[in-house]
């Protein structure tokens, strides 16, 4: 399906500002150079659940990492798991290589194994196929569960969605909300989603950029800029066998290594609290993290001859990484519109204008 622009205002286009470091042009992931995001969403039927037919709320979001050879050429790489509750493929080869070489695409909990099907796909197609031989590769999937609004065991997306996905990958602005693998997810008992934004730094008198991607899908008691949201009063949560959880990617030009990445992932759930999200039992919170320039020696030489003489500059990342994974997370939520799913199911919209009138009353909004 194809995507266009959400007519509902990011966070930032209402004054609400996180913290004090500057945006990218797009206040985007895809402000790190060479990166690139694309969505697939699936929106069929209504009315009563009928598993294998509908109603379908689902989807497939790819985050490609600079280039299209990604094997030859990966991207050094961490990540961090908060709270195991998910079933993300490809983390163990992370843990021992230290890169990705793949695209990361995230989807709902029952179709990693599709959606990782579908990486294969593009990958023997795009790079394989022409040599006449196939290597061990590993792709990355990132899941939260849509069972809520889907009819999530009825298997709708499949390898071609994911191919697709990779294929309508772009730079510049990303679509946000109700999109690619955030069509059916939650948040705080409102419609979440995608979100994304970036933050802009400086050392030795280099600019770098860390952006996140977030598929947001937990709970918690939302919190706006320090002000907790308790007078919105969301619909009933489901119960907790319908899932919840939240994937961070998180990209930057920052030359750092798969320790420094890690250290970096490690971050980004300071920024998950900060939204009050309540780090839940049944909540898979995953942060899956790559550098696009380490293992390029040439770049950022006075950034990289910093971190290796005073390693402490990094706060200035671990500052961003987690200003930016609240912003993208508050996007998910402002840029989401309410969805009826599968039994009648709904999740409202968040209702910006009572979240605004809440933080004029505190003083907590920027003209």
């Amino acid at each position: 399906m194809e995507q266009t622009p959400n007519p509902r205002p990011r966070a930032r286009d209402l004054g609400v500002i996180v913290g004090t470091g500057a945006p990218g042009p797009h206040n985007a992931i895809t402000d790190v150079p060479g990166v690139r995001v694309g969505h697939v969403t699936l929106v069929r039927g209504d009315g009563p659940l009928r598993i294998g037919h509908g109603p379908v709320r689902t989807g497939v979001t790819a985050i490609l990492p600079p280039g299209n050879n990604w094997y030859d050429e990966p991207v050094e790489a961490a990540h961090f798991v908060f709270n195991g509750a998910g079933t993300t493929a490809g983390l163990s080869l992370i843990d021992e290589f230290g890169r990705i070489e793949t695209p990361v695409l995230l989807t709902n909990s029952l179709s990693v194994g599709t959606v990782y099907e579908g990486i294969v796909r593009s990958m023997v197609e795009r790079i394989f196929a022409p040599r006449g031989s196939v290597p061990w590769f590993n792709p990355v999937v990132g899941e939260t569960s849509d069972a809520y609004l889907n009819d999530m065991g009825g298997l709708h997306v499949r390898p071609e969605h994911a191919v697709q996905a990779i294929d309508a990958a772009s730079d510049g602005p990303v679509v946000e909300g109700s999109v690619g693998g955030g069509t059916g997810m939650s948040a705080f008992g409102f419609k979440g989603g995608i979100g994304t934004a970036s933050r802009v730094l400086e050392i030795a008198g280099e600019r770098a950029t860390v952006g996140v991607l977030v598929q947001s899908n937990f709970g918690g008691r939302l919190t706006v800029c320090g002000i907790p949201m308790d007078e919105l009063r969301p619909p009933p949560s489901p119960p907790p066998s319908a899932g919840s959880s939240i994937m961070m990617i998180v990209a930057t030009d920052l030359p750092l290594s798969n320790r420094l990445l890690w250290r970096v992932c490690k971050r980004a759930p300071f920024g998950l609290a900060r939204t009050g999200s309540s780090g839940g039992h049944g909540s898979g919170d995953y942060v899956i993290g790559f550098s696009t320039t380490y293992r390029n020696t040439d770049a950022l030489p006075a950034i990289r001859e910093t971190l290796a003489r005073q390693e402490g500059v990094i706060d200035e990342a671990f500052r961003a990484v987690a200003e930016a994974t609240e912003e993208a997370i508050l996007n998910s939520l402002f840029r989401a519109e309410r969805m009826v799913g599968r039994d009648g199911h709904t999740r409202e919209a968040l209702p910006l204008d009572r979240v605004l009138e809440i933080l004029d009353r505190h003083g907590a909004r920027r003209s």
